[in-house]
């Protein structure tokens, strides 16, 4: 009975630690403004954060515009694209960053969903059936996030405003988060 009593108190600890693990490090906010805007510069960059915080940090989120953003360092490289994943709106800031096929990806929380961090192709494994013996090879479903030209100037990180003018997937629940208030990241 003491071993059962031990077993089940092992997994409850475990599951505790893996919920701590899963719920990944915390965004802030903490370049917008009351209007939920960041900063605009004069040449239209827009300020998110000093360089030595975001390093620190690994990522961040901020508004743009409204718009809810995240920039991620990884691997020596700054990288900005819509926090809502393209398939359901998924909270992007809390995914895990993953090696596939050479590219870094960010990988949705939500239906774990793969897009590349330099472009915002997503991702998929898919077969071939007309070869004799199919394996599985990583494809692109084409662009589906937007991502946002990221500029390092004087120690600070700056993204560019999006070019609406050109539509992707994300774009609606960018839209549908659009000036919520605060970076709600549940579901």
């Amino acid at each position: 009975m003491l071993d059962l009593i031990i077993l089940s108190l092992h997994f409850f600890i475990c599951f505790l630690i893996s919920v701590a693990i899963w719920r990944g490090p915390k965004d802030v906010d903490l370049h917008s403004s009351s209007t939920g805007t960041a900063e605009m510069e004069p040449d239209g960059l827009i300020l998110i954060g000093k360089e030595d915080d975001i390093k620190r940090s690994q990522r961040i989120t901020a508004k743009v515009n409204g718009r809810e953003i995240v920039v991620f360092y990884h691997e020596g490289k700054f990288h900005a694209m819509d926090s809502r994943c393209y398939h359901e709106g998924g909270p992007l800031c809390l995914g895990e960053i993953e090696d596939i096929n050479g590219q870094a990806c960010i990988i949705c929380p939500w239906h774990k969903y793969k897009i590349t961090l330099e472009t915002g192709e997503g991702l998929y494994e898919g077969i071939n059936p007309l070869e004799p013996s199919p394996t599985p090879q990583w494809q692109s479903k084409g662009v589906k996030q937007r991502i946002h030209k990221v500029t390092i100037d004087n120690g600070n990180i700056y993204v560019s405003p999006p070019d609406l003018s050109v539509s992707f997937d994300s774009d609606y629940f960018a839209d549908k988060y659009k000036n919520s208030g605060d970076l709600a990241m549940e579901k």
